[in-house]
């Protein structure tokens, strides 16, 4: 009688097409989370600019287009946002060098797509 110990090359290649399978199905999960750090960064600068506005305005009774570097940085990656300043507010927005989705934020009536809500970070679908 033999003893044979091992796998056959039957069992190995269907448990390759099993994690071949699996990998597929979690890797577009993967990078949808990816994405979504990406727009909670974004966010999240959003709101750090705002409070800093805020404090701006606090003290000088208006808004700026510009801070210094202590008042207010970016996240790694989140481009610098590009702020205006309207009749009775402002408008930021930035991007990230890795998607191509913008998010957006203003302060006053007018308002900067896709943000919709005053003082709400919104980013585009």
């Amino acid at each position: 009688m033999f003893n044979r110990k091992g796998f056959t090359l039957i069992e190995l290649l269907i448990v390759i097409v099993i994690i071949g399978i699996l990998a597929a199905i979690a890797i577009p999960k993967f990078a949808s989370t990816k994405e979504k750090a990406y727009l909670t960064a974004m966010k999240s600068d959003l709101k750090n600019l705002t409070t800093a506005q805020e404090a701006y305005f606090a003290d000088h009774v208006a808004y700026t287009t510009t801070f210094p570097q202590t008042a207010y940085t970016v996240t790694a990656g989140v481009t610098t946002p590009t702020i205006s300043t309207t009749t009775d507010g402002w408008t930021a927005s930035v991007g990230h060098n890795l998607t191509t989705k913008t998010c957006a934020v203003f302060i006053g009536t007018t308002n900067l797509n896709p943000a919709v809500n005053e003082g709400e970070p919104r980013c585009t679908p």
